[in-house]
């Protein structure tokens, strides 16, 4: 029997028990000449192209939003600019992007992101470049509206490469590596985990060593650094991904609306409608009748000028997209993991912030980040071993209860000694009724937290091509001396449980990825991963809106309970689309 069907019906793969016994196999009877076989095959240009690109992303990150604070004065307003601008970009043209991607042969969309992607920041930094250069007299110039021009470039090239980078990211990570392994669910498991693996290396050095050349040169070496690595960048993965496509003949060959995946898909569109019109109209529908509405709504859109013709299109796709979205069998899964974006508790400039003013330094902040960085390392390890032991949903199952156990430390940090929060304060008015003796008890519930005096040059919204980044970035000045907290045992529990729930977060990342990859038709796969980069943003969006109602210390441990209320609906959500799949299986068996 075959250990791999070729067949794929409705973007469900067809996996057998002999799959991962023939891997082990194929590994034991490795020749010493297959490691060179290997590092001209795709899986290596891959792995290659895939962390240059992460680097160049992770460095233009972090160096951008160390100029926009420098250009403004070392104040957070351009960076919050900056940060709404890329969230709401990708909000409202995630589903666009998925559909350009959708529609074009897989070279073209690779290669044009790629190209639009580096050229951007190429212009950026040549940009920063002259505005630190010449800042004085640019200043000078239509009384300072130049600088308001060169802040406008800066922010919509930023935001065009960071479209451009969800578009590449959706093309290579979502789309080619399922091609390029052949479909096979033990080797996209082993690539799904080894770019992760990447992206969190190249999450901790690529702003170390960026940050090394600000700080040892200058501003200006900075930029011109990331513009040649981007124009290095881009010939060594341009070069790497048409050879990749050269030598995997099936990546030329992409579903269309005519092609067998997409009848498929289009049957099913047609299907569902033709049902919900006979519910709504009761009754058959005269032949002809379906044409004659299709020929009037034609004319009625032929009559509109062509502007509002376009947009009407855009709003269409769009709206195909989310439904789209939402006809997916895994959509509670994808429901799920966007819900986890909705937290602060990750290593992210708030979080961070907070431990700041509980006396910790930065110096042990900065272990603490590299501590999580192996946790997460260790979440794709354990990813790869579930999978091969339990499958994939039930990967997902016992990711889940880990990340959840993990958290309900952070949950009794919360109320543990040397916690600082005060429930009472949240009612400002309680101060006038209660006089002096409220004042009294809010003096005492605050005398371990210290003013947050720090400049950070994180952006509000990095880069996202993870659940929740690490910030590398934090730089805290007036350090509060002479004065700690009565018990660290709150801040610990804190750490204990942020730490340790990222091996169960990125095992469960990695498996919501896996079910996104295998269950969606082809020729949707863009436009579907498009809409749940925009499910992401905006579940990420709330957990600011929440810092925003509650931003002080003595708050932070409501953020805490409601961060993990919304974690465990994504994670429930989750546990449903496991039933339903469990059901579903036995039923077929």
């Amino acid at each position: 029997m075959s250990l791999r069907s070729d067949t794929q019906q409705a973007g469900q793969m067809v996996e057998f028990e002999g799959e991962d016994i023939r891997e082990e196999r194929g590994r034991k009877g490795r020749t010493p000449g297959s490691a060179l076989i290997y590092l001209r095959g795709p899986k290596f240009l891959i792995y290659v192209s895939g962390a240059l690109s992460m680097w160049g992303d992770r460095m233009w990150h972090f160096a951008i939003s160390v100029f926009l604070i420098e250009l403004y004065g070392r104040n957070l307003l351009l960076t919050a600019v900056f940060g709404l601008v890329v969230a709401g970009s990708v909000l409202l043209l995630g589903a666009l992007i998925g559909d350009w991607v959708d529609r074009n042969p897989r070279n073209k969309v690779a290669h044009a992101s790629l190209f639009i992607q580096n050229i951007s920041v190429t212009v950026c930094s040549i940009v920063f470049m002259l505005v630190f250069s010449y800042k004085k007299q640019i200043e000078q110039i239509w009384d300072g509206w130049l600088t308001v021009v060169c802040y406008t470039v800066v922010i919509v090239l930023a935001d065009v490469a960071n479209l451009a980078s969800t578009a590449l990211t959706i093309t290579i990570q979502r789309d080619w590596i399922v091609v390029i392994t052949g479909y096979n669910r033990g080797h996209l498991a082993g690539m799904n985990a080894t770019m992760r693996r990447i992206d969190q290396v190249t999450n901790i050095l690529a702003p170390l060593a960026v940050g090394q050349v600000m700080t040892l040169a200058s501003n200006v070496v900075g930029c011109g650094f990331i513009l040649g690595w981007n124009l290095v960048s881009l010939i060594v993965e341009f070069t790497f991904l048409s050879r990749v496509y050269r030598i995997v003949p099936e990546l030329s060959v992409k579903p269309s609306l005519v092609g067998l995946d997409g009848q498929n898909c289009l049957r099913r569109r047609r299907g569902r409608k033709r049902a919900a019109g006979e519910d709504q109209t009761q009754g058959v529908q005269p032949p002809g009748a379906d044409d004659g509405r299709l020929s009037l709504r034609l004319k009625e859109l032929a009559s509109l000028p062509l502007c509002f013709r376009k947009f009407q299109q855009l709003l269409s796709t769009c709206k195909d997209g989310w439904q789209a979205y939402y006809r997916q069998q895994v959509f509670l899964a994808g429901m799920g993991l966007a819900f986890l974006y909705t937290t602060v508790l990750g290593f992210d400039c708030i979080t961070t912030g907070y431990a700041y003013t509980q006396g910790i330094s930065g110096s042990l902040l900065s272990i603490l980040m590299g501590v999580s960085a192996i946790a997460g390392l260790m979440g794709t390890v354990l990813f790869t071993r579930l999978r091969k032991l339990y499958g994939l949903v039930n990967t997902g199952v016992i990711s889940s209860c880990l990340h959840l156990g993990c958290l309900l430390l952070c949950v009794c940090s919360v109320f543990a000694p040397g916690s600082p929060l005060d429930l009472s304060l949240l009612a400002p008015y309680a101060e006038n009724a209660n006089g002096s003796a409220a004042e009294g008890m809010a003096g005492q519930r605050q005398k371990h937290t210290y003013p947050l005096q720090v400049g950070t040059n994180q952006p509000l919204l990095p880069d996202r091509s993870s659940i929740h980044w690490t910030n590398n970035t934090l730089l805290f000045e007036n350090a509060p001396t002479g004065a700690v907290p009565d018990s660290y045992a709150s801040i610990i529990l804190l750490f204990l449980g942020v730490i340790t729930a990222r091996v169960g977060l990125w095992s469960f990342d990695l498996t919501v990825t896996q079910l996104l990859q295998e269950s969606i038709c082809e020729s949707e796969r863009g436009v579907v991963n498009g809409v749940q980069s925009s499910m992401n943003y905006l579940m990420d969006l709330l957990h600011f809106v929440m810092v925003i109602s509650a931003p002080q210390p003595h708050h932070f441990g409501i953020l805490v309970i409601i961060s993990v209320l919304f974690i465990t609906t994504g994670h429930t959500m989750y546990f449903l689309y496991a039933r339903k799949a469990k059901r579903k299986q036995h039923l077929n068996t």
